[in-house]
């Protein structure tokens, strides 16, 4: 098997690349270029890359996920995360390649009082949420396809929630984080496996994965200073409160990003460990690669 990532030098690409590799998978097999080695919205460059590569999996991680900068520079989001995508489909049917595109809960609007099915109804309220929407229905007019839905994701390579929090715990002693708004964190590390475990099948269709397990920025928060023994308290805000303390206007993000992963134990895969071990291995992680 070939593999292609997209994204390679971001969070989850990286953690894609190396957990193919710790599978035995040779370096010789597995792509992950970076946005300045694969332009994915040069379509001649993708359909090159691709037919030269020939991979069997793309697994599609490259994404505009700035999405407060979304909103003022919309052409650039839809340039990468739509003409991107589309790029990316129809050069994988020329090499009959499977596609994993890396979806959000951002195409939802927040508002559920239940956790998300995969069936349920789109509604994105931002620009970044709806061109990944958009992104979702390229994908899906390809059989060979996989949509995977995560959120509020943290890994070694690159920056996060997690490291900001920390590096904001340095110099105050009292943060203001948002309570009102919940999901799941998700490791890259706990992702990654999933992914390439379902890259291995032909279980196609839609998944939510993120760890198990919900809870609100502001308790993630007590969580990682918990885990990395810090003292900073956290005040516990309104979104609208912490809009006004940021002091400039925000997209709007859902509040309620609870996910369902019931399709994950129907398809035969195991669900992501609980969010809070993650967290605890994330700092450990963190330790150890003298980054904390």
């Amino acid at each position: 098997m070939k593999y292609l990532i997209t994204g390679g030098g971001g969070q989850l690409g990286f953690d894609v690349r190396r957990d193919l590799l710790h599978r035995d998978v040779s370096e010789s097999d597995v792509a992950a270029p970076s946005s300045k080695e694969l332009d994915i919205t040069d379509a001649r460059a993708v359909e090159k890359y691709i037919g030269i590569f020939q991979p069997n999996v793309i697994i599609h991680c490259a994404a505009y996920t700035n999405v407060d900068g979304a909103e003022s520079d919309q052409e650039a989001c839809r340039k990468v995360n739509v003409e991107g995508t589309r790029n990316l489909v129809r050069a994988a049917e020329k090499v009959d390649a499977k596609i994993i595109y890396i979806s959000t809960d951002y195409v939802f609007d927040g508002e559920s009082a239940e956790p998300y099915e995969i069936d349920a109804k789109t509604n994105p309220k931002s620009v970044y949420g709806q061109t990944k929407y958009e992104g979702e229905e390229i994908v899906r007019e390809y059989p060979k396809h996989f949509i995977v839905r995560i959120a509020w994701i943290f890994g070694i390579n690159g920056r996060n929630f997690v490291k900001t929090m920390l590096r904001v715990a340095n110099d105050r002693d009292e943060v203001a984080v948002v309570d009102d708004q919940i999901g799941s964190p998700t490791y890259t590390v706990d992702l990654a496996k999933f992914l390439v475990d379902l890259s291995k099948t032909e279980k196609y269709g839609i998944y939510h994965a993120t760890n198990e397990g919900f809870c609100s920025w502001a308790e993630f928060t007590e969580e990682i200073y918990k885990n990395a023994g810090l003292d900073t308290k956290v005040k516990k805000v309104s979104t609208e409160e912490y809009i006004e303390l940021a002091g400039k206007p925000q997209a709007k993000r859902p509040k309620f990003s609870k996910l369902s992963k019931d399709s994950i134990e129907q398809n035969g895969f195991e669900r992501l460990p609980a969010w809070q071990d993650a967290v605890k291995r994330y700092i450990a992680e963190l330790k150890k690669e003298g980054e904390l």
